[in-house]
């Protein structure tokens, strides 16, 4: 691991781009170290490396694989504890505005602009002597079960994430996707009981998936709603699956899936245009998508949850970390209680920020 960290702090010092990742549950950490600073993008999909996808799809950034240099790690996991801190933040004025935006979206719902609508906010931190790769180990701690990763390009940015919701995951006309959707805070048990509110959040994004991919593929397999954990908050969890029809290949179903309604809303078109119009501020890579495109014939993408832009001034200082954090909004939705969802889900990236014991 030693190698492959110093090798993350010379690409960066060098203005070269890299990606650090962990699936999940695994104890392997992988690294695509590009040769140059040129920017590729996806054209098609068919191309291999490492994907990084913007929100809005006007960006699909690629580390390729052949043009880099691949790098795997052992990283045996040790449990490590992390000292959290009480922050000062503008609370009261970014509660007051998220309220009201909720509060927006609920009406929308109302006058049946659409089902269900994701918004979200953007909370700014300082930094002050921030390691990038320490906090990319310190993800890989303490969220196990989740996609870990570092990604920099000095023509994109840096950021750093531990997401628990994949996108997709293909191998030939193979592929397997999952519904997300749902958030309650763990409070040390792991009965959990869901009110209506959310397994009707979840259901949407089930159907919708569903109903998508019957369009493109075949022997679709729906498991049953269950509970996972991701950090400190719980979400319900549907598996889906199936094999893509002839004629059909990642680029159409990433066209499908992207953005789901677990990131965006239902029906997608619409829920995107109140987004762009109402969140006042740019989600860039947030709720994109990110992982291996066809690395070793198999496609594994991750949607950009739980993550954070690292902000870095001249001479590569680490000045501030932008945290991203959204929450789904339907009919029954009480802007107080998604305030609170909100400020759950910043935890999971605010405790890497502060000093490990």
């Amino acid at each position: 691991m030693e190698f492959i960290a110093d090798k993350s702090k010379n690409h960066f010092k060098q203005k070269l781009p890299f990606v650090l990742y962990c699936k999940p549950n695994s104890d392997k950490v992988i690294g695509f170290f590009q040769e140059n600073d040129t920017l590729f993008e996806t054209a098609d999909f068919t191309e291999k490396g490492f994907v990084f996808a913007s929100f809005d799809g006007s960006k699909t950034v690629i580390i390729p694989e052949n043009k880099s240099e691949l790098i795997y790690a052992a990283f045996p996991k040790k449990e490590i504890q992390i000292q959290e801190k009480k922050r000062s933040f503008q609370v009261e004025i970014d509660k007051n505005n998220f309220e009201g935006l909720v509060g927006k979206g609920i009406q929308a719902i109302k006058d049946n602009q659409f089902k269900k609508v994701v918004l979200s906010r953007k909370e700014s931190v300082d930094l002050q002597n921030f390691d990038l790769i320490q906090a990319f180990r310190d993800l890989v701690q303490l969220y196990p079960n989740t996609f870990v990763y570092c990604f920099y390009h000095p023509k994109v940015g840096t950021w750093l994430g531990a997401t628990p919701e994949q996108l997709l995951k293909a191998e030939d006309n193979f592929f397997k996707t999952i519904a997300l959707a749902g958030t309650q805070k763990y409070n040390g048990s792991d009965d959990i009981t869901w009110p209506t509110k959310e397994r009707e959040e979840q259901q949407f994004v089930t159907d919708y998936i569903v109903d998508k991919v019957q369009n493109i593929a075949s022997k679709i397999t729906v498991s049953k709603p269950y509970s996972i954990k991701a950090g400190i908050v719980w979400h319900i969890k549907t598996d889906i699956s199936g094999s893509l029809n002839l004629g059909f290949g990642l680029k159409e179903v990433i066209q499908l899936l992207h953005p789901t309604p677990a990131v965006c809303g239902l029906p997608k078109q619409q829920a995107k245009e109140f987004i762009f119009e109402n969140e006042n501020y740019n989600r860039t890579f947030y709720t994109g998508f990110l992982g291996e495109l066809n690395v070793q014939n198999q496609t594994d993408l991750f949607v950009n949850l739980r993550c954070m832009e690292i902000e870095v001034a001249s001479k590569l200082a680490m000045t501030k970390a932008h945290l991203f954090m959204g929450c789904g909004i339907t009919k029954d939705s009480i802007p107080e209680k998604e305030w609170e969802e909100s400020i759950n889900k910043s935890a999971t990236m605010k405790r890497i920020l502060d000093v490990r014991l």
